[in-house]
């Protein structure tokens, strides 16, 4: 037996977009970049961002963090199990990716926007916000953790904004509501995977991502593959500095296909323990999600208008076995 087939390519090959003019300098700097996106989104639906604005300390002790989580008993982090606001520990084996043969080799643990559960927003109509779940057993956790969603979130907002300068709409085009997203964190730790496991087992099955926009952190020892336009699973190496910028079912949707959501995949080859962070970013619940503001000359859309919400928790039942 062995592993799942898959290319090596060199790392020149991967865009790496420069995006700080997003965040200090002029619109047409801004612009400027945005067109870069653009294409990239267009043509692979997957590049790398520097310069994002995700402090490198941020960075450090949100994984160092990650590390001390997965590295308690199994039942204390069961204490922290995955609730009905997805928010939580997930083990090995609740999480199986559509159409997939066997379940993922990974653990993670996911939170969101905090809110009391007294908030006038946490409903049962909207199950993305609610409480988060926070292992007392690592009292500096949520201090550690949290700072890395907070600027992940402002990093979603900036490349929303580019999306839109770059398709030449307002730049406020996709963020008409965002100040209680829906989007989630998560740090996810993959064991070594033995070749003995085969082809068809992976760390994170074949998939696209459901919702707008995916920002991924990777450490060294890397496993990230991605699919080109050609069919064929090449390597995404890790870059220092970086993060990864996978476009979203959803956020496909919105442009009416203009951009590409890439399947993706995990294969941790390098018998060591794998750790990453992510951003899965989208707006608020009840955000409409429209492709008839991107279409110009008579183009149709090619999607009827959805929320955000209802699509993103019909994708979810679909992929966690606790939804069942």
């Amino acid at each position: 037996m062995t592993y799942a087939v898959s290319k090596t390519i060199e790392i020149e090959k991967i865009p790496v977009i420069d995006v700080k003019p997003l965040r200090a300098g002029t619109l047409e700097n801004a612009y400027s970049v945005a067109l870069e996106i653009r294409q990239a989104a267009e043509e692979i639906g997957f590049f790398y961002i520097r310069n994002h604005g995700v402090p490198e300390s941020v960075i450090k002790q949100s994984y160092s963090a990650a590390k001390d989580f997965f590295n308690l008993p199994k039942v204390v982090k069961n204490n922290v199990k995955i609730n009905s606001n997805h928010h939580g520990y997930l083990c090995f084996g609740e999480a199986k990716m559509e159409q997939a043969k066997s379940v993922d080799l990974k653990e993670s643990f996911v939170w969101g926007l905090d809110l009391p559960d007294e908030h006038p927003s946490v409903t049962m109509e909207n199950p993305f916000l609610g409480r988060n779940q926070w292992p007392v057993e690592i009292p500096e956790f949520k201090k550690s953790v949290y700072p890395f969603f907070e600027a992940g979130l402002q990093c979603g907002l900036d490349m929303m904004r580019a999306f839109a300068l770059g398709m030449g709409l307002p730049e406020d085009s996709f963020l008409k509501a965002t100040d209680e997203p829906i989007a989630r964190s998560s740090i996810i730790h993959y064991p070594p995977q033995s070749e003995d496991l085969g082809e068809e087992q992976f760390g994170v099955a074949p998939h696209t991502d459901y919702g707008c926009l995916t920002l991924l952190w990777q450490d060294q020892v890397g496993g990230l593959e991605v699919q080109n336009r050609e069919g064929e699973w090449v390597t995404a190496h890790p870059i220092d500095n970086t993060l990864v910028v996978n476009v979203g079912d959803l956020l496909m949707r919105w442009t009416n296909e203009g951009f590409i959501s890439t399947p993706h995949r995990v294969v941790n080859r390098k018998g060591q323990e794998r750790y990453s962070m992510v951003i899965a970013w989208d707006p608020n619940f009840d955000t409409i999600v429209d492709p008839s503001i991107v279409c110009q000359n008579g183009a149709l859309p090619l999607y009827s208008p959805l929320s955000c919400g209802d699509y993103v928790l019909s994708r979810f039942d679909s992929s966690f076995s606790y939804r069942q």
